[in-house]
Formats: C-alpha cells, sequence, structure tokens
C-alpha cells in the first residue's frame, strides 16, 4: 500500500514538471516567432553605408569644415574651431566660406576675452576690412573694432589709452556707415566713451581749480566746453571757467561763459547764478537755445537703469566706468571731429596759434572770441561758424601800449623796411645800389664776409634765433591773456 501511494506521488510530480516545461517552451517560441523579422523583410534588409562617401552626400568638404568648426566655436572650443577654420582658409583658399571663416576667427578671439585675445580680434577685423572691404560685414568688423576698445577701457583716473581708440575707431564707423543698421548702437557707444574721456579732464581740471592754480584748470576746462558740450557737467566747467576769469579781473572773458550757460543749458542748476553775474556786471542776459532747452528735456525724460545698492560697493573694485556709462548723454550728436594732437595748453589760452579760447557765445568789442557750442547739434559752432582749429579764428587787437602777439606759424616778425627816397623826393627802388660817397649805408646781402673768408648765412641765423625765443614767447603771450 505504501509502495503503490509512493510510486503515484511520483508519476504526478515529473507530469507536473513537464507540463510546466512544454509551457514554457511555448511562451519562448511564441516570443521569438513575434520578434524575428518576416522573409520579406529580411530580404529587402539595407545594409548601413558610409555617409561621407555616400553619391547622396552632395555637400562640399569645404561648407563640411566651416559647420564643424563654427560649432565647435560656439560650444567654447576657441582653439579647435579656429584651427579648423585657419584649415579651411589654407586648404581652399577660393572656397565661398572664406570670408566667413576669417571674421569667425576674429569673433572667436573677441568671445574669448583677455587682453593678448581682443589684440588678436582687433588685427582680424582690421584685417577683414581691409581685404573684404565691400561685403555687408565690413561694417559689423569695423564697429567690432571699436567694442574692442570699448570693453577694456578703465576709469576716467586711469590710463586713457583704450578710451581714445575707441573714439577714434567709433567715428571713423559713423563716417563711413552712417546708414548702417548698426549706426544707432555706435552714436551712443561714442557718447559713453566721450562721457569717461570728458570727465577725466574734469577731474584734473577742477583738482587744480581748488588747489588755486587757475592757469592749469583752464586749460583742462576750456578743452572739457570746447570739444564735449554733451557732457554731463559741462555747464560746472562753465561756471569755473567763468569764476576763474572773474578772480583774475577779466569780467568780459567770465561774462562770455556765464552767459553761454545761460544759453546752452537754461535747465542747469548753475543757470540761476550766472544769470545774476551777468546782470550785476550790467552785461546782456540772452535768451535760451530753444534746441538747447528740448536736449535738456528730453535727456531728463529719457529712462536710465538704475544700479542696485548691494552693487555699488563692487564698483569700487571693479575697474571699468560703470558710473560714468550711467551718467552720459543719451540723446544728442555726439563729437564728430578727431582731436587735434599739436594743440597745447599753452596754446589754447595764449591764442599764440590763432586759437580761440573756446567756451561761450562771443562779443563785440570783447578781448577774446569765444565760440559757442550748442549741445545736440554735433559740435557745431555758432559764432559765425568758426571752426575749432585755427582756421577763420581772428585775433582781438592788441591794447594799447602793450606789446604786439607774437605771430602764427610761417609769418615773419619783421615788418618791411620804408622805401628810400631820392633827392627830388622820388621813391627809389629797394633793391638800388647805395653810394658811399654821398653818405649812403653801404649795401648788405644775405651772406656776409668774416674775416677767415667764410660766409655766414644770415637767414640760417634768424631762423635759430626764432627757435629759441618761441618757449619764452608762449609764457609771455600766456601772461597777457591770463595774468595771474
Amino acid at each position: 500500500m505504501y509502495r503503490t501511494l509512493t510510486s503515484e506521488v511520483a508519476k504526478r510530480g515529473n507530469l507536473s514538471r513537464s507540463v510546466k516545461w512544454l509551457a514554457t517552451a511555448g511562451a519562448a517560441g511564441m516570443l521569438f516567432l513575434c520578434a524575428s523579422p518576416s522573409n520579406s523583410q529580411l530580404l529587402h534588409r539595407k545594409k548601413p553605408v558610409n555617409k561621407s562617401t555616400s553619391a547622396d552626400n552632395t555637400a562640399a568638404p569645404d561648407q563640411v569644415l566651416y559647420a564643424r568648426a563654427l560649432d565647435d566655436i560656439k560650444h567654447g572650443r576657441h582653439e579647435v574651431g579656429r584651427l579648423g577654420m585657419q584649415t579651411l582658409i589654407n586648404t581652399y583658399p577660393d572656397s565661398e566660406y572664406l570670408a566667413k571663416a576669417k571674421l569667425a576667427i576674429a569673433d572667436s578671439y573677441y568671445h574669448e576675452g583677455g587682453t593678448a585675445n581682443m589684440v588678436q580680434a582687433i588685427q582680424g577685423y582690421k584685417d577683414f576690412g581691409v581685404f573684404f572691404p565691400f561685403l555687408p560685414e565690413a561694417a559689423y568688423a569695423q564697429l567690432q573694432v571699436a567694442n574692442a576698445h570699448y570693453q577694456q577701457m578703465a576709469k576716467p583716473d586711469r590710463d586713457r589709452t583704450e578710451a581714445k581708440a575707441a573714439e577714434d575707431e567709433l567715428q571713423v564707423f559713423l563716417q563711413k556707415y552712417p546708414k548702417d543698421p548698426l549706426a544707432p548702437k555706435a552714436e551712443q557707444r561714442l557718447r559713453d566713451v566721450q562721457e569717461v574721456i570728458a570727465e577725466g579732464d574734469y577731474r584734473i581740471g577742477a583738482y587744480y581749480y581748488v588747489k588755486g592754480d587757475r592757469r592749469a584748470a583752464a586749460a583742462r576746462l576750456i578743452g572739457v566746453t570746447r570739444r564735449y558740450p554733451l557732457y554731463s557737467k559741462s555747464d560746472k566747467a562753465l561756471w569755473m571757467l567763468g569764476d576763474i576769469f572773474e578772480k583774475s579781473e577779466h569780467k568780459e572773458i567770465a561774462s562770455l561763459y556765464f552767459a553761454q550757460i545761460v544759453r546752452n543749458y537754461p535747465l542747469s542748476a548753475e543757470a540761476g547764478d550766472a544769470k545774476n553775474k551777468l546782470i550785476a556786471y550790467k552785461f546782456p542776459v540772452p535768451q535760451p537755445d530753444p534746441k538747447a532747452v528740448a536736449w535738456m528735456r528730453t535727456e531728463q525724460n529719457t529712462p536710465r537703469p538704475k544700479v542696485p545698492v548691494y552693487k555699488k560697493p563692487l564698483s569700487l573694485i571693479k575697474g571699468g566706468p560703470e558710473a560714468e556709462l550711467q551718467a552720459s548723454a543719451k540723446n544728442g550728436v555726439p563729437t564728430m571731429q578727431p582731436e587735434s594732437d599739436n594743440t597745447s595748453a599753452t596754446d589754447v589760452l595764449t591764442g599764440g596759434n590763432r586759437s580761440q579760447i573756446g567756451g561761450g557765445p562771443g562779443s563785440a568789442g570783447s578781448s577774446a572770441v569765444v565760440e559757442t557750442v550748442t549741445p545736440g547739434t554735433g559740435g557745431a559752432r555758432e559764432n559765425g561758424g568758426a571752426a575749432t582749429g585755427t582756421e577763420g579764428a581772428t585775433q582781438p587787437p592788441p591794447a594799447e601800449g602793450a606789446a604786439p602777439p607774437p605771430p602764427a606759424a610761417g609769418e615773419s616778425r619783421s615788418a618791411a623796411p620804408p622805401a628810400a627816397t631820392t633827392e627830388n623826393g622820388t621813391a627809389a627802388p629797394a633793391d638800388a645800389p647805395k653810394d658811399p660817397a654821398k653818405g649812403d649805408a653801404p649795401a648788405t646781402t644775405d651772406a656776409t664776409q668774416s674775416t677767415d673768408g667764410t660766409k655766414t648765412d644770415t637767414a640760417a641765423a634768424k631762423t635759430d634765433d626764432a627757435k629759441k625765443e618761441s618757449t619764452s614767447k608762449k609764457k609771455k603771450g600766456l601772461r597777457k591773456i591770463v595774468p595771474w
């Protein structure tokens, strides 16, 4: 009995295992049949094809190389991208992507940043402008040259080499591409740069003004008011100049600067005091210029971004002129004339090179000619259209008993001698020979005979003497105009 039950249980166990195995095998077979492709799919399956050697690939190799290099630059792999662009330039010199590759290399240096990279970027942009001056991207390259200098500008009291270079490049851009879509951006950048440059000169002039050195202060402040009428502190600079000449007992010249405040900066805080000064001196008070009023109102209504309080302490650490860029003018035409390098502070004050003092409206009979610059007009003068330089300026007549002003460059100091007359009263020619027997002076020539038989050129000697006296003449002329 026991054996029979045991054998029955064993048989049933084997059967159950067999059923389980068959069920598992059947499920696996169904999955295999479902997953396996059909015969038609097996027959029409394509082999993998190398796209680089496929006949369907119509992309040119220079285009592929340019696309890969540009993708590397966009993802920050600047060195790899520049290497690819340079390979394109060397391998395919006639490619249509040659100009784009050169511009992409310059952009790579610009976006990577750093002093050395900025130098490379500036050179790359300039090369692009030289080789491809008629492409539409030439204007962009010129603006990028200015932007490279703009990004490296320091504070106004630091080195202004980059600011001066940015001003020159922006002026070149606006002169060459005045109707380009990038012109408004370049114009605003030029206003910002000139604000930084003018702030540097203003700080130096204000320092000398507080210190009491009027001559040095006037030399700096006159340059600011003449060249940068859009400067945010031009009215204060004009007030300092009026005060300087008033204390130097030159009320006529001081009144010219006060009058310019009333006329060209009528909404300024200094306009009321300047008007009172003119009334006290019994000088005519000019009417405000409508263009200046409109410009100042537009500036006051222009929204300006405010710097958060927590960022203000960081401005002391950063090297950029963020505060000056906030205060720069947002409207008006900036100065487009390049700065002259041969005009010194002494020449500005003395008038030795026939330059004008500058800074206010001129008046008849005054002891100096002062220019009028209306803000927002691009530095256009209203004093008879006189330019900033030496052309068109006139010298005031010297005061009675005063020494004549020094001559302009190229003029001779010696006046022509009076014509000689003969015995009957007729004028003799200038080159008529002299008769020693009649008491006439012996004729002289440009060369004189020395004791050793050599000749000395008197004209060359006169030129040397004039060069030696140039420095002393400037100083004397400076004391005549500003005698303090």
